[in-house]
């Protein structure tokens, strides 16, 4: 069994066992939507058959995507006001007021019925509450984002908290959520801990959005590709056994303390077929292309592809540009 069918092989066991307990990739040209399902009677199990229409993925810098399948929109960790912090100029100002650039938002987001969120800080949920009252779409995410939500304004019944081992089916796809790490920084810390368990004063500053644990998420798109989503560079391999992803989109690692993130993960994924970088841009900078990186984030970069490429030499490396339509 090829390494690609032996992928499919899990993942379709896996999602057809979580179905009951709860009741061949092919890479395109960009713009050459993937060849439709045949028709088929409809029954709940053909929801991780049936393709629902063209899948495109959209990367929105930082950790975010925006993910059309068919008239369906799935976004992850959509952070597109990119303020000013100055991260990147040699410290994060915790105290940066939390301002939403609408206009830009609206520029992009023109609907979306699902929202997964890794963690909560500030460059991967802070445009959330927006969105989902712009759209009605519903947020998926920790306690501490259900809280959060809840401090802005976002009503309980837009907000779903999910912990891991959730597989959620929607017709079009299957979600599911895989329990996971923060990556850690130079001192084995990570940065802005905390998490908020109870409600909540709205948040103000940078500094009010903590990490609030993370989680991973893993999109079945019926009869398309199975994808893996990280927003921080750490994981628990054993969260990771039989998902087997045709493509993964993997966080880049700050630091070296997480050891061998990059062989460990490809190990754990069962070697994907494509890996996508992500979290390697400057995201306080406009969303036009080139990405602007970092000249340390570009070494990491330049040193992630060379990890991937060692432990894992049958994937290809797509790095992504913004707002471009992968198809996958």
């Amino acid at each position: 069994m090829s390494s690609l069918d032996r992928r499919r092989f899990l993942r379709d066991a896996a999602a057809s066992t979580a179905l009951i307990a709860a009741g061949g990739l092919a890479s395109t040209a960009l713009g050459a939507p993937a060849q439709a399902a045949p028709a088929a009677a409809s029954t709940p199990s053909d929801a991780i058959r049936r393709r629902p229409g063209p899948v495109s993925f959209r990367w929105w810098g930082t950790a975010g995507w925006r993910v059309d399948i068919g008239d369906r929109t799935v976004l992850v960790d959509p952070f597109l006001s990119r303020i000013h912090t100055g991260l990147f100029d040699g410290g994060m100002n915790g105290s940066t007021p939390l301002e939403v650039r609408t206009e830009v938002v609206d520029a992009y987001v023109d609907r979306a019925e699902t929202v997964l969120v890794t963690h909560t800080h500030w460059d991967h949920f802070m445009d959330v509450p927006y969105i989902a009252g712009r759209t009605g779409a519903r947020v998926f995410g920790t306690m501490t984002a259900y809280h959060l939500g809840l401090a802005y304004g976002v009503p309980s019944g837009q907000l779903s908290a999910v912990k891991g081992g959730e597989v959620m089916d929607f017709g079009a796809y299957t979600v599911e959520v895989v329990a996971s790490l923060h990556s850690r920084n130079a001192s084995y810390a990570v940065s802005l801990p905390g998490v908020r368990l109870a409600p909540t004063a709205k948040p103000l500053t940078v500094a009010d959005l903590p990490e609030g644990d993370t989680l991973n998420y893993v999109l079945r798109v019926a009869g398309g590709p199975t994808v893996f989503f990280m927003g921080a560079s750490d994981f628990v391999a054993r969260n990771l056994a039989g998902i087997a992803p045709d493509v993964a989109m993997v966080a880049l690692n700050s630091t070296t303390v997480t050891a061998d993130y990059v062989s460990r993960l490809m190990a754990a994924l069962d070697h994907p077929e494509v890996v996508v970088p992500v979290h390697f841009d400057n995201f306080e900078t406009e969303l036009r292309n080139p990405p602007t990186v970092a000249p340390s984030d570009r070494t990491r970069l330049d040193q992630l592809i060379a990890a991937v490429r060692e432990s894992s030499p049958g994937s290809r490396v797509l790095v992504p540009e913004y707002d471009t339509a992968y198809h996958f």
